[in-house]
């Protein structure tokens, strides 16, 4: 079978290469093309296009790059036409992906969605589009389910979350702290500032701040692999702050608390039950337009499937140094881990077993048969 994949940033690029490989496994002729980075690649798909040069954020950023966001349409759609695929899978990308599922539905091609986009947060109106240009919706969040079908009537298959796929790989490396030159009597705070430009910008300036108040602690940056280290080393040039890259996990395992930018990034650190304060900003367009149409109350993966303030929330106004202080000094009282690790516990069994990536690859690679 022939296997086109779209997917526009670093976690559609994870699910994808695992989503693929699952695939392999199930279809011996299969052959992949793909809108993905260097892990999908690894697995074997031929990369059209690498997401760092597809990620946009923010009104501002996208009205700018419309021109480019509409030559990359129509180069997608006659790719598409020249490699004929038996499916067309999109991961998330929802923007760019309904676009090209309404056109490939009137061309005759098999739509499957990997990965749901947060119309339950905005946007609902895209339901309409889903229910008529896609076949098979694959849902990774327990609520979705329940949304898609008792409020919209659409049968949707509830996967459970392919991080759970990713995560129990996972095997600590005794040796981090000697490998990283890292301070064995200091403990860590993680900063994970996002994984695209402008959260970097917007974000991780702010973060650093923090290392004065905290003496006693070291700080080390996860670098998102999509991002030129110049432009983290741009930020730390009077501090003894350390960059880290393609260790995000052994980070997260060997620290005391994290600071994260929301997204995937906020459901990985809870799944290594590390502390952590859930930071964002956006320019002020985007922050306005969001506040009169987003209609969720969260903007954490753990808050919105536990959907309770689990975590602390610190958006635009309230992301600032004095509360970033204050809430990370509560958040490294011992105290907080009992509360922390129970609501990480429940959080965990709500998001189903592992397989997330066999089951998709399996339902998918049946309907095709």
């Amino acid at each position: 079978m022939k296997y086109y994949i779209i997917s526009g940033e670093a976690s559609g690029d994870l699910h994808g290469s695992k989503l693929i490989a699952a695939l392999k496994k199930i279809d011996q002729n299969s052959e992949f093309r793909a809108w993905g980075g260097d892990l999908m690649e690894k697995e074997g798909a031929f990369i059209i296009k690498h997401y760092k040069n597809l990620a946009f954020m923010g009104v501002l950023e996208v009205i700018l790059r419309i021109p480019k966001i509409l030559k990359n349409i129509a180069f997608c759609k006659s790719d598409i036409l020249k490699f004929n695929p038996d499916v067309i899978i999109y991961i998330d990308f929802p923007g760019f992906n309904l676009r090209i599922a309404k056109w490939a539905k009137q061309i005759g091609f098999k739509n499957h969605y990997y990965i749901s986009p947060s119309v339950w947060a905005w946007r609902e109106s895209r339901v309409k589009q889903i229910k008529k240009n896609i076949e098979s919706l694959y849902v990774v969040l327990p609520f979705e389910k329940e949304f898609f079908e008792k409020k919209h009537n659409l049968l949707v298959n509830y996967v459970g979350h392919p991080l759970l796929d990713h995560f129990s790989l996972f095997k600590k490396n005794k040796n981090f702290f000697k490998i990283h030159s890292l301070n064995t009597k200091k403990p860590i705070v993680a900063l994970l500032p996002g994984s695209r430009l402008q959260e970097i910008k917007k974000n991780l300036p702010l973060f650093i701040k923090l290392e004065s108040h905290f003496k006693e602690y070291q700080f080390i940056i996860a670098c998102a692999p999509n991002i030129n280290l110049k432009l983290y080393l741009s930020y730390i040039k009077n501090s003894s702050i350390k960059l880290l890259s393609n260790h995000t996990y052994d980070l997260l395992y060997y620290s005391s608390a994290a600071i994260v930018t929301s997204g995937t990034a906020t459901l990985e650190t809870a799944l290594f039950n590390t502390p952590q304060l859930v930071c964002y900003k956006t320019d002020k367009i985007t922050y306005w337009l969001g506040k009169k149409f987003i209609k969720i109350k969260y903007i954490s993966l753990v808050n919105l499937i536990l959907n309770k303030p689990a975590v602390v929330e610190l958006i635009q106004d309230d992301f600032n140094l004095n509360n970033l202080i204050s809430f990370l000094n509560k958040l490294l009282k011992r105290n907080e881990l009992k509360k922390i690790n129970k609501n990480y516990k429940l959080l965990k069994s709500k998001l189903g077993g592992k397989g997330a990536s066999k089951k998709t690859a399996q339902l998918i690679f049946a309907s095709l048969k």
